[in-house]
């Protein structure tokens, strides 16, 4: 198990963690709703025909038809809001901030389950990992920030985004408990294009953008989220949802060695210690590690995450 789950975490780690590096880049000459609707349309040129490889066209229409209007919820809840949260997000903050702020996901997704799905309680050592997660982004906003309140508003954006990605995630739950998730990801795509266009036009560069801007642009698209977004399903097929949500830790230090060693940004005392405690309170409020030790048919039979951050 370990030879194939390995590489295939490290893949997706390496690709979602490059993601914020390639948006710092962009952001500087292309405004946030026009990246991110050229991300979602080159991403939709990718997996559409992988779809209509896979179930072939005429399955293909009638799946993305049986997500009706519903499917616009999809695309503005985990593609065009926090995509552009994020985006403004950075340009106030360094890219590894970013992802730790976004590492907030998994806290946001047990805090929801209190309201869509009662039954489920968090006490004890969960409801002690969701504060000491909420703790961390306080301290990853800090008192004093480096770039002062724009930066605590760009990381507070970005929280933002997570809960939209949280909300997302139980939605899709909800509605589309049984929809490939290859279908849930082309439609996010696709309908967060078509939301993000009136945006984007009012947005849309003055002059053509650097070689930089425009690769950086294409490799959200491509590969930071259509490739990306193939292999994830890969490691959730083949390892289950437990196995596979460790992603989320691996995102924030990959991005933080991306900024510090391309883009020469400085690691803070308030990013560290927000990581730390970011990334311990998933841990608890999840129950990730409790998860991952479980075996067999109750591994498997836990919950598809939505399309995650990045």
């Amino acid at each position: 198990m370990v030879r194939g789950y390995v590489p295939l975490l490290a893949i997706v780690a390496a690709i979602w963690g490059a993601s914020y590096l390639f948006i710092k880049v962009a952001v500087d000459e292309v405004e946030p709703s026009a990246m991110m609707f050229f991300r979602l349309v080159l991403a939709t040129a990718v997996l559409l025909p992988v779809l209509i490889w896979r179930l072939g066209a005429r399955d293909a229409a009638g799946e993305l038809r049986a997500t009706g209007w519903k499917g616009f919820a999809i695309g503005f809840l985990n593609a065009s809001f926090p995509f552009v949260l994020i985006a403004w997000g950075e340009k106030y903050v360094d890219s590894g901030v970013a992802a730790i702020a976004n590492a907030t996901v998994p806290i946001f997704v047990v805090l929801l389950a209190l309201k869509f799905n009662p039954s489920e309680r968090v006490h004890g050592v969960r409801l002690a990992g969701i504060l000491v997660g909420l703790a961390g982004v306080g301290v990853l906003a800090g008192l004093h920030p480096e770039g002062g309140w724009y930066a605590v508003a760009g990381t507070l954006a970005i929280v933002v985004a997570s809960l939209s990605y949280a909300s997302a995630n139980h939605f899709v739950q909800h509605n589309y408990g049984t929809t490939a998730p290859l279908v849930i990801a082309s439609v996010s795509c696709a309908t967060g294009a078509l939301i993000l266009l009136p945006f984007a036009i009012v947005q849309w560069p003055e002059q053509v953008p650097s070689w930089e801007a425009i690769g950086s642009i294409v490799a959200l698209g491509v590969f930071g989220t259509a490739i990306a977004l193939l292999f994830f399903y890969r490691l959730l097929k083949r390892y289950g949802a437990a196995r596979a949500s460790l992603v989320t830790y691996l995102l924030p230090p990959v991005a933080l060695f991306y900024g510090a060693f391309i883009l020469d940004e400085s690691i803070t005392l308030n990013a560290a210690l927000g990581l730390v405690l970011i990334l311990a309170g998933v841990a608890l409020g999840s129950g990730a590690g409790t998860r991952l030790l479980r075996r067999g048919q109750n591994a498997e039979a836990e919950p598809e995450p939505a399309t995650p951050p990045a």
